[in-house]
């Protein structure tokens, strides 16, 4: 862990999830402030697991934890190997304060009172660079909210709006209702044929088989994004820093009280899809939705049938909305969602922490 540096505002600490302890104070800071990809344990199996293994900024004003960065410190994306414990200091690398896991959160956030925040982010910016060493060449904030830009922006910082994350806002009874509002076609949803089961921390489901599918969806929805001219790309370059998501960490993620899994299977017990519900007082997150192609003998319907049955759940326990990621956005205009702005802020080593 790095030697803290202070300013008259804030402090911030970085802590490697795969060597360091939780830092005081932040499992209650997660849970009032952050969705619960942010718990320590997922860092660390996420961080040991990926090839790009972020680490966590905490901002402090006095002992209190008031702010908090993911940041991955990323070698050439042409690297074939994962992170090691090794820095390589002299290397070059760049840092990305992003959660690749889920994209279409900041993966910076702060306490809504808290007013410091341009000088939070001045500091933590000292702090990476006097971190990761003379090979760093900048940070670029990727997906942040509209309301942090203001903190990020400079002179020399080069700002750009990228592909938007679906929010549906909950204005609805029931989920009949939201069904009504839906196109004819999109409200055939159901599927009678399919078993599916749904329940909250599941200790009855294989992580690798979910892996396996996992994988394999997102792999498909990142040929699709770039054949469609994503605008996350950079200078026309598909920078995919992210790894593929490790049976490990979906071990831990599916057995968490606050995460709803749904699964849907054949008669014969095979797996056809699955979904990934973070449920939080302030909001639902589709963090993770994965089916095989019909091609492999998927079924048609399962899309919006494991949308439905999330918005019923926004409505049963009134969350004031449901969000669902950056990818696929027609399909899920076609459901009724809007979208939300998200910006990337690219800042080079020379202006860093000014």
């Amino acid at each position: 862990m790095s030697a803290p540096t202070t300013t008259a505002v804030s402090q911030v600490d970085v802590h490697d999830p795969r060597v360091d302890p939780p830092p005081e104070g932040w499992a209650a800071f997660r849970a009032r402030c952050l969705p619960p990809v942010w718990d320590y344990e997922l860092l660390r199996r996420e961080a040991w697991l990926a090839k790009n293994p972020p680490v966590l900024a905490v901002v402090r004003e006095g002992t209190a934890i008031v702010g908090a960065l993911s940041v991955m410190v990323c070698r050439s994306w042409r690297a074939a190997g994962f992170g090691s414990l090794a820095t390589g200091r002299l290397r070059p690398r760049w840092a990305e304060v992003y959660l690749p896991l889920l994209s279409g959160y900041p993966a910076c956030v702060f306490d809504d009172g808290f007013t410091g925040r341009h000088a939070a982010i001045r500091e933590f910016e000292r702090t990476l660079r006097a971190y990761a060493g003379p090979g760093l060449l900048g940070v670029i904030y990727r997906a942040m909210d509209p309301g942090l830009v203001p903190a990020l922006e400079g002179r020399a910082r080069v700002t750009r709006e990228i592909d938007p994350t679906a929010v549906l806002v909950n204005r609805y009874s029931t989920v009949d209702e939201w069904a009504a509002s839906l196109a004819p076609d999109v409200r055939r949803y159901q599927n009678p044929d399919v078993a599916t089961e749904a329940a909250f921390g599941r200790t009855d489901l294989d992580p690798h088989e979910l892996a396996v599918l996992l994988n394999a969806h997102r792999a498909r929805q990142d040929d699709r994004a770039w054949a469609g001219g994503q605008r996350s790309r950079i200078g026309g370059l598909h920078l995919d820093t992210r790894s593929p998501v490790a049976s490990a960490y979906l071990d831990a993620l599916v057995r968490r009280p606050d995460v709803l899994t749904r699964t849907y299977r054949a008669g014969d017990g095979r797996l056809l899809g699955f979904s990934v519900l973070l449920d939080r007082e302030t909001g639902c997150a589709l963090h993770h939705w994965a089916a095989l192609p019909s091609a492999a003998g998927g079924r048609k319907g399962l899309y919006a049938d494991g949308y439905a049955r999330c918005v019923a759940h926004m409505i049963a326990e009134g969350r004031p909305e449901l969000t669902a990621g950056r990818a696929m956005l027609p399909e899920k205009t076609a459901l009724g969602f809007g979208q939300r702005g998200l910006f990337s802020v690219a800042v080079p080593r020379p202006v860093l922490g000014r």
